[in-house]
């Protein structure tokens, strides 16, 4: 009886190591004919944990700049490298990494330097500097909007994200 259960128990902590090794990963699908820097979808098999990151902002940037003024936290690109480290000091918080990011929510205020218009440049070479890159080619699904303002003045940027954890 003892060779019996000893067989089983060893039997089940061999299948749950085969079935981590197995594990099914996120399917990041790339949108057809297109070299555009975010995914067109992601699937996040059953057992995986998602983990629903606040909206981040930019620090400030410039202490001298005026308190609450563009010029304190910066251009679109500035914010958005900004808001992006701290999502990934938020993320390194939970032993997460931007690699696991699997959707992203990008919220651009109107920049008055360009005619009111959110400057989608400005953020996307904040954003090619974390998504797409070699060191990190996993891409997020993502939405970005022109919104009327947001939770402060000078505030051009704010960026919230999904991450997957396995």
């Amino acid at each position: 009886m003892k060779f019996m259960t000893g067989a089983i128990v060893l039997s089940t902590v061999m299948m749950a190591t085969a079935g981590g090794a197995f594990a099914a990963e996120v399917t990041r699908h790339k949108i057809p004919n297109s070299d555009f820097p975010i995914a067109q979808a992601v699937e996040i098999p059953a057992g995986m944990t998602t983990v629903y990151v606040s909206g981040a902002l930019a620090s400030v940037a410039d202490e001298k700049a005026p308190k609450g003024s563009i010029e304190a936290y910066g251009d679109t690109k500035t914010q958005t490298v900004s808001a992006l480290q701290s999502i990934e000091k938020t993320l390194a918080g939970m032993d997460l990494k931007m690699s696991d990011v699997v959707k992203m929510q990008v919220f651009l205020v109107g920049d008055p330097s360009k005619e009111s218009k959110m400057d989608f440049k400005g953020f996307m070479e904040g954003y090619t500097q974390f998504f797409g890159t070699k060191e990190q080619p996993n891409l997020p699904a993502r939405s970005v909007f022109q919104v009327a303002g947001l939770a402060g003045p000078g505030f051009l940027v704010e960026i919230e994200v999904i991450a997957a954890r396995p």
